[in-house]
This record gives structure tokens, sequence and C-alpha cells, in this order.
């Protein structure tokens, strides 16, 4: 069993070797695009949301 979990961090310390890490650059550019997505959807979530309320509500 000790053997299987020195393996198992052994082979981790590898792969994360491999890993192709984003620059700075990458990182700022990928959380600012994913903050606007973010936005956007609130926004038209908040839009729908609101129409079908004023919907709903001229109807009872």
């Amino acid at each position: 069993m000790k053997e299987k979990i020195i393996n198992f961090f052994n082979d981790v310390v590898k792969e994360m070797k491999k890993v192709t890490w984003p620059t700075k650059e990458e990182l700022k550019e990928s959380t600012t695009i994913v903050i606007v997505v973010c936005l956007i959807i609130a926004a038209f979530t908040y839009v729908i949301d609101m129409t079908i309320s004023e919907i709903l509500q001229g109807m009872f």
C-alpha cells in the first residue's frame, strides 16, 4: 500500500512537470473574458426575468 501511494505522488510530480502553465498576460486575458461573459449573461438573465415578471403581473 505504501508503495502505491509513493508511486502515485511520483507520477503526479512527473505529470505536473509536463504542464504548460499560462503566462501572466494569458491569465489576465482569460480572466477578463470570463468576467465580461459573466456580466453579459447576468444582464441577459435580468432582462428576461424582468420581462417575464411584467408579463405575469399583467395577466393577474
